[in-house]
Protein backbone atom coordinates (compact mmCIF):
# COMPACT_ATOMS: atom_id res chain seq x y z
CA UNK A 1 0.00 0.00 0.00
CA UNK A 2 1.43 3.38 -1.04
CA UNK A 3 1.89 5.94 1.72
CA UNK A 4 1.26 9.67 1.62
CA UNK A 5 4.57 11.19 2.72
CA UNK A 6 7.14 12.74 0.40
CA UNK A 7 10.85 12.46 1.17
CA UNK A 8 13.89 14.43 0.05
CA UNK A 9 17.60 13.57 0.39
CA UNK A 10 20.81 14.60 -1.34
CA UNK A 11 24.56 14.18 -1.62
CA UNK A 12 25.08 10.49 -0.94
CA UNK A 13 28.27 10.62 -3.08
CA UNK A 14 28.23 6.86 -3.51
CA UNK A 15 31.37 5.48 -5.09
CA UNK A 16 33.75 7.84 -3.33
CA UNK A 17 36.95 6.25 -2.10
CA UNK A 18 35.92 6.48 1.55
CA UNK A 19 33.02 4.04 0.97
CA UNK A 20 35.00 1.02 -0.24
CA UNK A 21 33.12 -1.31 2.12
CA UNK A 22 29.71 0.01 0.97
CA UNK A 23 28.86 1.27 4.46
CA UNK A 24 27.24 4.45 3.15
CA UNK A 25 25.38 2.63 0.38
CA UNK A 26 24.00 0.15 2.92
CA UNK A 27 22.88 3.05 5.12
CA UNK A 28 21.11 4.74 2.21
CA UNK A 29 19.34 1.47 1.38
CA UNK A 30 18.37 1.01 5.03
CA UNK A 31 16.88 4.51 5.01
CA UNK A 32 14.95 3.79 1.82
CA UNK A 33 13.68 0.58 3.34
CA UNK A 34 12.58 2.42 6.51
CA UNK A 35 10.46 4.93 4.57
CA UNK A 36 9.07 2.44 2.06
CA UNK A 37 5.94 1.82 4.09
CA UNK A 38 4.68 5.43 4.14
CA UNK A 39 6.35 7.07 1.09
CA UNK A 40 4.42 8.13 -1.98
CA UNK A 41 7.33 9.95 -3.63
CA UNK A 42 11.10 10.19 -3.07
CA UNK A 43 13.23 13.03 -4.39
CA UNK A 44 16.99 12.36 -4.61
CA UNK A 45 18.29 15.88 -5.12
CA UNK A 46 21.65 15.42 -6.83
CA UNK A 47 25.11 13.97 -6.21
CA UNK A 48 23.65 10.55 -5.55
CA UNK A 49 26.94 9.31 -6.98
CA UNK A 50 30.42 10.72 -6.64
CA UNK A 51 30.73 10.09 -10.37
CA UNK A 52 28.40 8.67 -13.00
CA UNK A 53 28.64 8.46 -16.77
CA UNK A 54 26.41 6.49 -19.10
CA UNK A 55 28.25 5.15 -22.11
CA UNK A 56 26.08 3.66 -24.85
CA UNK A 57 26.39 0.12 -23.47
CA UNK A 58 28.22 0.66 -20.17
CA UNK A 59 27.48 2.25 -16.80
CA UNK A 60 29.82 2.41 -13.76
CA UNK A 61 30.02 -0.87 -11.89
CA UNK A 62 28.68 -1.23 -8.37
CA UNK A 63 25.70 0.29 -6.56
CA UNK A 64 23.65 -2.91 -6.95
CA UNK A 65 22.09 -2.50 -3.50
CA UNK A 66 20.83 0.98 -4.26
CA UNK A 67 19.68 0.18 -7.78
CA UNK A 68 17.79 -2.88 -6.60
CA UNK A 69 16.06 -0.98 -3.79
CA UNK A 70 15.05 1.90 -6.10
CA UNK A 71 13.67 -0.57 -8.63
CA UNK A 72 11.73 -2.36 -5.90
CA UNK A 73 10.24 0.91 -4.65
CA UNK A 74 9.33 2.02 -8.16
CA UNK A 75 7.74 -1.34 -8.93
CA UNK A 76 5.63 -1.02 -5.77
CA UNK A 77 4.25 2.33 -6.96
CA UNK A 78 6.50 4.84 -5.18
CA UNK A 79 7.45 7.67 -7.54
CA UNK A 80 11.23 8.13 -7.76
CA UNK A 81 12.61 11.55 -8.78
CA UNK A 82 16.36 11.94 -9.43
CA UNK A 83 18.22 15.21 -10.03
CA UNK A 84 21.67 15.44 -11.51
CA UNK A 85 24.29 17.18 -9.37
CA UNK A 86 27.70 18.58 -10.12
CA UNK A 87 29.32 15.16 -9.47
CA UNK A 88 26.85 13.06 -11.46
CA UNK A 89 25.86 15.52 -14.17
CA UNK A 90 26.24 12.79 -16.82
CA UNK A 91 23.15 10.82 -15.87
CA UNK A 92 20.92 10.40 -18.92
CA UNK A 93 18.14 7.84 -19.54
CA UNK A 94 19.42 4.72 -17.75
CA UNK A 95 17.40 5.30 -14.56
CA UNK A 96 14.27 6.11 -16.52
CA UNK A 97 14.55 2.91 -18.57
CA UNK A 98 15.71 0.53 -15.85
CA UNK A 99 13.95 1.86 -12.77
CA UNK A 100 11.12 4.06 -14.02
CA UNK A 101 12.52 7.12 -12.28
CA UNK A 102 11.93 10.65 -13.53
CA UNK A 103 15.14 12.57 -14.25
CA UNK A 104 15.68 16.33 -13.83
CA UNK A 105 18.58 18.41 -15.07
CA UNK A 106 17.43 21.82 -13.83
CA UNK A 107 15.47 23.04 -10.79
CA UNK A 108 11.74 22.33 -10.95
CA UNK A 109 8.60 23.86 -9.49
CA UNK A 110 5.92 21.77 -7.82
CA UNK A 111 2.68 22.39 -5.96
CA UNK A 112 2.25 19.70 -3.30
CA UNK A 113 -0.51 19.78 -0.72
CA UNK A 114 -1.21 23.39 -1.64
CA UNK A 115 2.40 24.40 -0.92
CA UNK A 116 4.72 25.73 -3.59
CA UNK A 117 8.14 24.05 -3.87
CA UNK A 118 11.24 24.95 -5.88
CA UNK A 119 13.56 21.92 -5.89
CA UNK A 120 17.05 21.49 -7.36
CA UNK A 121 20.57 20.40 -6.55
CA UNK A 122 21.69 24.01 -6.21
CA UNK A 123 24.96 24.05 -8.14
CA UNK A 124 25.52 27.08 -10.36
CA UNK A 125 22.61 29.08 -8.95
CA UNK A 126 22.85 32.65 -7.69
CA UNK A 127 25.63 35.19 -8.20
CA UNK A 128 29.35 34.41 -8.32
CA UNK A 129 31.05 31.02 -8.69
CA UNK A 130 31.82 31.91 -12.30
CA UNK A 131 34.58 29.32 -12.64
CA UNK A 132 32.22 26.47 -11.82
CA UNK A 133 29.53 27.85 -14.13
CA UNK A 134 32.03 27.70 -17.00
CA UNK A 135 32.96 24.12 -16.10
CA UNK A 136 29.27 23.14 -15.90
CA UNK A 137 28.67 24.61 -19.35
CA UNK A 138 31.48 22.42 -20.69
CA UNK A 139 30.23 19.29 -18.90
CA UNK A 140 26.69 19.73 -20.23
CA UNK A 141 27.82 20.47 -23.78
CA UNK A 142 26.73 17.64 -26.11
CA UNK A 143 29.97 17.70 -28.11
CA UNK A 144 32.08 17.48 -24.96
CA UNK A 145 29.94 14.60 -23.73
CA UNK A 146 30.45 12.71 -26.99
CA UNK A 147 34.21 13.32 -26.80
CA UNK A 148 34.34 11.90 -23.27
CA UNK A 149 32.19 8.95 -24.34
CA UNK A 150 34.84 8.14 -26.97
CA UNK A 151 37.31 7.37 -24.17
CA UNK A 152 37.58 3.76 -23.06
CA UNK A 153 35.52 3.42 -19.83
CA UNK A 154 38.50 2.04 -17.88
CA UNK A 155 40.38 5.28 -18.57
CA UNK A 156 37.44 7.69 -18.60
CA UNK A 157 35.97 6.56 -15.29
CA UNK A 158 39.37 6.56 -13.56
CA UNK A 159 40.12 10.05 -14.85
CA UNK A 160 36.75 11.44 -13.79
CA UNK A 161 36.97 9.89 -10.33
CA UNK A 162 40.42 11.44 -9.89
CA UNK A 163 39.08 14.92 -10.62
CA UNK A 164 36.00 14.31 -8.50
CA UNK A 165 38.21 13.43 -5.54
CA UNK A 166 40.41 16.49 -6.15
CA UNK A 167 37.35 18.73 -6.28
CA UNK A 168 36.14 17.47 -2.91
CA UNK A 169 39.61 17.87 -1.39
CA UNK A 170 39.76 21.47 -2.64
CA UNK A 171 36.43 22.50 -1.14
CA UNK A 172 37.03 20.42 1.99
CA UNK A 173 35.13 21.51 5.09
CA UNK A 174 34.07 24.77 3.46
CA UNK A 175 31.02 23.05 2.01
CA UNK A 176 29.67 22.42 5.50
CA UNK A 177 30.20 25.94 6.90
CA UNK A 178 27.53 28.64 6.63
CA UNK A 179 29.24 31.68 5.13
CA UNK A 180 26.65 34.31 6.02
CA UNK A 181 23.67 35.63 4.09
CA UNK A 182 25.79 37.97 1.97
CA UNK A 183 28.08 35.14 0.81
CA UNK A 184 25.71 32.21 0.50
CA UNK A 185 24.82 32.03 -3.19
CA UNK A 186 21.73 29.93 -2.62
CA UNK A 187 20.31 32.33 -0.04
CA UNK A 188 20.81 35.17 -2.50
CA UNK A 189 19.25 33.09 -5.26
CA UNK A 190 16.16 32.33 -3.16
CA UNK A 191 15.71 35.96 -2.20
CA UNK A 192 16.02 37.06 -5.82
CA UNK A 193 13.34 34.56 -6.87
CA UNK A 194 11.04 35.76 -4.08
CA UNK A 195 11.07 39.28 -5.52
CA UNK A 196 8.95 37.98 -8.41
CA UNK A 197 7.34 34.79 -7.22
CA UNK A 198 6.53 33.20 -3.86
CA UNK A 199 7.51 29.68 -2.84
CA UNK A 200 6.80 28.10 0.50
CA UNK A 201 9.91 25.92 0.28
CA UNK A 202 13.21 26.02 -1.57
CA UNK A 203 14.84 22.59 -1.31
CA UNK A 204 18.49 22.18 -2.32
CA UNK A 205 21.53 20.01 -1.71
CA UNK A 206 25.07 20.79 -2.92
CA UNK A 207 26.15 22.69 0.21
CA UNK A 208 27.14 19.99 2.67
CA UNK A 209 25.25 21.46 5.61
CA UNK A 210 21.81 20.98 7.08
CA UNK A 211 19.89 24.24 7.05
CA UNK A 212 16.33 25.44 7.62
CA UNK A 213 16.42 29.19 7.07
CA UNK A 214 13.44 31.53 7.11
CA UNK A 215 13.48 33.95 4.19
CA UNK A 216 11.33 36.87 3.06
CA UNK A 217 7.58 36.51 3.72
CA UNK A 218 8.12 33.34 5.74
CA UNK A 219 9.44 31.25 2.86
CA UNK A 220 11.93 28.58 3.93
CA UNK A 221 15.22 27.52 2.36
CA UNK A 222 15.99 23.90 3.22
CA UNK A 223 19.43 22.45 2.58
CA UNK A 224 19.47 18.68 2.92
CA UNK A 225 23.12 18.20 3.92
CA UNK A 226 25.30 15.20 3.05
CA UNK A 227 25.58 11.53 3.92
CA UNK A 228 29.29 11.33 4.75
CA UNK A 229 28.47 12.12 8.39
CA UNK A 230 25.04 13.65 9.02
CA UNK A 231 22.61 11.47 7.01
CA UNK A 232 19.77 13.98 7.09
CA UNK A 233 16.61 14.07 5.02
CA UNK A 234 13.38 16.06 4.78
CA UNK A 235 9.82 14.79 5.06
CA UNK A 236 6.65 16.50 3.84
CA UNK A 237 3.47 15.05 5.30
CA UNK A 238 1.07 17.08 3.17
CA UNK A 239 0.96 19.99 5.59
CA UNK A 240 4.42 20.64 7.01
CA UNK A 241 8.00 19.95 6.01
CA UNK A 242 10.45 18.73 8.67
CA UNK A 243 14.11 17.76 8.80
CA UNK A 244 15.25 14.44 10.29
CA UNK A 245 18.45 12.49 10.83
CA UNK A 246 18.61 8.83 9.96
CA UNK A 247 20.16 6.54 12.56
CA UNK A 248 20.44 2.78 12.21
Amino acid sequence: MIGSNIYFASDFHLGSAVDVDHTREKKVVAWLDSISRDASEIYLVGDVFDFWFEYKHVVPKGFVRLLGKLAQLSDSGVKIHIFTGNHDVWMFKYFEREIGATMYYEPIQRVIGGKRFLIGHGDGLGPGDHGYKIIKAVFTNKLCQRMFAALHPAFGVSLARFFSRKSRETTGAKDSIYLGDNKEYLVQYCESVLKDEYFDYFIFGHRHMVLDKVLTKGSRYINLGEWFTSCNYAKFDGQELSLHRFEN
